[in-house]
């Protein structure tokens, strides 16, 4: 029973330091009343009066443009020599190869298979990960 008390009487002591600590800590508030405007905007010009002052300055539409063009990366439009099928079949091959070196033995029969069929030696210490001879 004292212990119960005992541990009864710490939390509450942590928790009114806490509470206290809490309180007295310094903070901002930026929070305001909602001001709400009724007034409603009427325009001094009409907007064919607006649109026609803007497509008047086509200076200024060029550097909102060159503007646009610094913050968004334009690439030209690119054109393969590749047909379809073509660009199918490497697609395959590399997945094919990727899949190889992602195995269970990390390529290694792979690379013991490519070695034999250059010529080589399947436990030769002169390729590395497939790579040319030393």
């Amino acid at each position: 029973m004292e212990r119960n008390l005992a541990s009864i009487l710490a939390l509450a002591g942590t928790a009114a330091i806490s509470v206290t600590l809490a309180a007295l800590a310094p903070s901002d508030a930026y929070a305001d009343d909602i001001s709400i405007d009724n007034a409603t905007f009427t325009s001094s010009r009409s907007r064919a009066e607006i649109r026609a002052e803007l497509l008047g300055q086509p200076a200024a539409w060029k550097m909102n443009a060159g503007e646009l063009a610094l913050q968004y990366n334009h690439l030209p439009p690119v054109r393969s020599v590749a047909t379809r099928e073509q660009v199918k079949a490497e697609y395959k091959a590399s997945r094919e190869y990727v899949n190889r070196l992602l195995g269970e033995d990390s390529g290694s029969s792979y690379f013991a298979r490519s070695a034999l069929a250059r010529g080589g030696h399947a436990g030769t210490s002169t390729t590395t990960m497939g790579g040319p001879s030393r």
